[in-house]
């Protein structure tokens, strides 16, 4: 078993390194603001693979969002820590091109709070993921017309951080590939 402590980067609201901290306690007390990622894959039809968090994640358990998401570790490139989870949580590997970033705070279950920086990665790939079950429940390739619709109707379905990011990387996957 390892002794490590999971860290996160802080951050500041331009991205500059202001140290690390735990990842739990960077997420309890009303949150600190820290570097993240999400990477959201399309197949070649244009469909969005979608995952369901496993039930047991420490927080937003069961619920869909990005095909993944986590926080680079220190000293880790954004890029190469969004490859290796794109691997660790749904065993597979893909080019990926980062479209953007934004700032989110958002209050969670369990009393945790999300405040991140979160860099957004695209990629194509028609593979059929092999989910790691301790971060994956499912998956599942979606329309970007039915998810839209599906956003609307079940918004408590999906993750905060997925609900405030999609609608723009949905535009930019379709200005990236035309």
């Amino acid at each position: 078993m390892s002794t490590d402590i999971e860290k996160v980067i802080l951050v500041d609201r331009f991205d500059n390194e202001l140290g690390t901290m735990e990842k739990m306690a960077a997420h309890r007390s009303g949150g600190t603001l820290h570097r993240a990622f999400s990477v959201f894959v399309f197949n070649t039809a244009g469909e969005m693979l979608l995952q369901q968090r496993a039930l047991s994640k420490y927080h937003s358990g069961g619920l869909y969002t990005n095909t993944c998401c986590s926080h680079p570790r220190p000293h880790e490139a954004i890029s190469d820590a969004a490859n290796r989870r794109l691997l660790e949580e749904m065993g597979m590997r893909c080019a990926l091109q980062e479209i953007f970033s934004f700032e989110y705070k958002a209050n969670l279950d369990n009393g945790l709070t999300e405040w991140e920086l979160d860099h957004v990665f695209i990629g194509k790939s028609d593979s059929t993921p092999v989910i790691n079950p301790l971060e994956v429940e499912c998956f599942e390739y979606v329309t970007v017309d039915w998810l839209v619709k599906d956003l609307v109707s079940r918004p408590n379905r999906y993750t905060a951080w997925f609900k405030v990011s999609v609608d723009k990387v949905i535009e930019a996957q379709r200005d990236a590939w035309k």
